[in-house]
C-alpha cells in the first residue's frame, strides 16, 4: 500500500456515479426485469471508461473502477455466490425511525431508478462461490481501460458481516455460521483482487452501522461479540493475503440522517485494530464524526497502519473548500503523528447502491478536485 512519502496522496472509498443509461439497466436487472445482456455489457464498459478518465482528471492518485458493474457494494455477490434467493426485509436504521416524518421526507425525494437495500435476497441454501466469470471480467475491464495510469489501484469487496446482515438468513442455524460460510466464499474475491495487483479494500459498514440496525434492540456487548466474530472470520479468509495490501473501510451508514445512535469509535477501535489489514478508511468529514481525530490521538491504530482519512462528505452537495480539506488532513496527521501514514479520502462511496447517491454527478468530480487541491495545500504545510 502506497504511503504519502513526499506528498499527501488522494483516494476515495469506492463507488462512483453511473451513467443514466447504466443506472436504468442495473436497476432493472436488480428488480428481475429482462435486460439486454449486450446493452448492459456495453454500458458497463463505457461507464467504467468514463469514471477512470474522470478520476484521473480530478487528480485521484489511488483509484478504482467505480464499482460500475455492481447493483450495490454488497448485493452484487448474489450473482457470484450460490445460496441466495427470494426476498428478505431489512431493519431500517434506528436513528431514521426515531424522528417521525424524516424517512418519508427522504424517500419522497427519490425519482430516479435505484436499487433498494431494504429488500434484498436472502440465504436460502448453502453459500459458496460459484461463478468467477463476472469477477474476471471486471478485473480485465479495469486493466484494459487504464488501471495502470493511477499511482496505485484498489479493489472493493464486502466484508462477510455486511453480506450476512444486509442479506437475510433463511438457511443457517446461527448468524455466526452464516458469517463463516460467506467469509470462506469471499476468499476467492479477496485473493483475486490482490493477485491482480490491487490493494484490497474490505467494505465493512457492519462493524459500526449494525449497532443501530440489526443489533438496535440488543445490548452493546452482543453487537461487539458479533463484530469480533466478523473480524476473526475475515482474518481467516485473508490468511493468504499480505496485511499491507489490505485496507479496512468502516462507516456508520452512507446516508444523510441524524446519526444520533452511532456507536462511538472508542467502542470499536480495539476490535478493528485486530483485523488482518494495513490501513483504515474512516469517516472524519461528516458532522457526526469530524471529531474522530481526537479519538485516534487517544487510541492510535497500529504503528504500521496507514490512515485513509475521510475529508470529503459524500452525503451533501456542499463542495468543501480546499482550505477546509487541508485543515482536516492536518488534524488527521497530527493525530497519527506522521504525514507519510495519511492519505486523503472520502467518508464513503458516492453511489454505494445504484441510484441512491446523494451528490449530483457533476459535483462528485468537483468534490474530488477539491480533495486534490486540499491535499496540495496540506502537502505544502506538512512536508
Amino acid at each position: 500500500m502506497r504511503r504519502s512519502e513526499s506528498r499527501i496522496l488522494t483516494t476515495h472509498a469506492g463507488s462512483l456515479p453511473r451513467t443514466p443509461e447504466l443506472l436504468k439497466l442495473v436497476a432493472g436487472a436488480a428488480r428481475g426485469e429482462a435486460v439486454d445482456a449486450g446493452a448492459l455489457a456495453a454500458s458497463i464498459e463505457s461507464s467504467t471508461a468514463r469514471v477512470v478518465e474522470a478520476q484521473l482528471a480530478a487528480g485521484v492518485d489511488v483509484g478504482n473502477d467505480g464499482e460500475q458493474s455492481r447493483e450495490s457494494f454488497v448485493t452484487y455477490v448474489r450473482g457470484r455466490l450460490s445460496g441466495f434467493g427470494g426476498s428478505a426485509p431489512r431493519k431500517p436504521m434506528r436513528d431514521l425511525v426515531a424522528f417521525p416524518g424524516y424517512l418519508e421526507h427522504q424517500l419522497g425525494r427519490l425519482t430516479r431508478p435505484s436499487v433498494n437495500l431494504l429488500h434484498t435476497p436472502a440465504a436460502t441454501s448453502a453459500v459458496s462461490y460459484q461463478d468467477r466469470a463476472p469477477l474476471a471480467a471486471d478485473l480485465a475491464r479495469f486493466e484494459r481501460l487504464g488501471a495502470r495510469r493511477f499511482t496505485e489501484t484498489f479493489w472493493t469487496v464486502p466484508s462477510p458481516g455486511i453480506v450476512c446482515t444486509a442479506m437475510g438468513n433463511q438457511h443457517y442455524a446461527k448468524l455466526a455460521d452464516y458469517v463463516d460460510a460467506v467469509a470462506d466464499a469471499l476468499r476467492v474475491e479477496y485473493e483475486a483482487a490482490v493477485g491482480a495487483g490491487h490493494v484490497l479494500q474490505i467494505d465493512a459498514p457492519d462493524l459500526a452501522m449494525e449497532r443501530h440496525t440489526l443489533f438496535a434492540d440488543a445490548p452493546l456487548s452482543e453487537f461487539l461479540a458479533f463484530a469480533r466474530h466478523v473480524v476473526a472470520a475475515l482474518n481467516r479468509a485473508l490468511a493468504g493475503v499480505p496485511r499491507e495490501r489490505v485496507r479496512l473501510h468502516v462507516c456508520w451508514g452512507n446516508y444523510e440522517g441524524p446519526h444520533t445512535l452511532d456507536v462511538p469509535f472508542e467502542e470499536l477501535a480495539e476490535i478493528l485494530y485486530g483485523a488482518h489489514a494495513g490501513g483504515l478508511v474512516l469517516s472524519m468529514a461528516n458532522p457526526r464524526h469530524a471529531h474522530e481525530h481526537k479519538v485516534l490521538k487517544r487510541l492510535p491504530p497500529p504503528p504500521d497502519w496507514t490512515l485513509i482519512a475521510g475529508v470529503i462528505d459524500v452525503t451533501t452537495n456542499y463542495v468543501e473548500h480546499p482550505e477546509v480539506v487541508a485543515d482536516r488532513i492536518e488534524l488527521a496527521v497530527h493525530a497519527i503523528g506522521d504525514p507519510r501514514r495519511v492519505l486523503a479520502g472520502t467518508d464513503c462511496g458516492f453511489d454505494t447502491s445504484a441510484g441512491l447517491g446523494q451528490v449530483a454527478d457533476a459535483l462528485v468530480w468537483e468534490k474530488l478536485r477539491a480533495l486534490r487541491d486540499g491535499a496540495a495545500l496540506a502537502t505544502q504545510r506538512l512536508f
